[in-house]
């Protein structure tokens, strides 16, 4: 029976891209951040975002382009400011917010697209996929691969599947907590602590 990978590599796929995607990150942040603020149905296009900008750098990353970012300094270093510096100007932006739905995705500029788009200047994402591209789609359990397309259509199909478990999850967890954010100065403080969370991330991103 033909198998595209083996149970073992197909368990340590899941178990890393689980760890990789719940772990909190900007876009967890922003998830939360949105749902708590505008409730559920608001986040639902950047939920749906995240997959596809990580799909699009993980076919990039398994023509061998994303090598190239990783390898080169100069590459690497614009991913990384620029994308830090956008996560910087959302937490400035969600820390000033202080009543709900004041928070609306012209203002965040979280719109479908650039939601796809805000994932390329993640570079967490792109050593996901470069990760993926040579330890699961290149390499079957140390020999080079003779299923390559097979592999990377499966490790498309479950990388998509936890980018946006991941962030749902999270959008749920804001949207519960929506309710409670009603009463006195709690959403204030809520957004602040997200925003500095935010802040912590995009930091975080440049020494990764």
């Amino acid at each position: 029976m033909y198998e595209i990978m083996s149970l073992r590599e197909l368990i340590a796929l899941l178990v890393f891209c689980a760890a990789m995607t719940f772990s909190p990150g900007p876009n967890t942040m922003l998830t939360t951040a949105i749902a708590s603020n505008e409730g559920l149905r608001k986040v639902i296009p950047f939920t749906l975002a995240v997959p596809l900008g990580w799909l699009l750098i993980l076919l990039i990353t398994g023509l061998g382009i994303g090598t190239l970012v990783i390898q080169l300094p100069i590459l690497r270093w614009f991913i990384q400011i620029a994308g830090c510096a956008y996560l910087l100007w959302l937490a400035y932006l969600l820390s000033r917010h202080h009543q709900l739905k004041t928070i609306d995705s012209s203002k965040l500029q979280i719109t479908f697209g650039k939601g796809v788009a805000l994932q390329f200047l993640n570079i967490k994402v792109w050593l996901l996929a470069v990760t993926v591209t040579s330890t699961w789609i290149i390499n079957a359990e140390g020999q080079t691969s003779i299923n390559q397309y097979d592999r990377l259509a499966l490790a498309c199909f479950v990388v998509m599947f936890f980018a946006f478990a991941s962030n749902f999850s999270y959008a749920l967890v804001g949207s519960l907590v929506r309710n409670w954010l009603l009463h006195g100065k709690r959403l204030l403080i809520f957004n602040r602590i997200l925003a500095s969370l935010l802040a912590a991330t995009a930091i975080w991103t440049l020494f990764i």
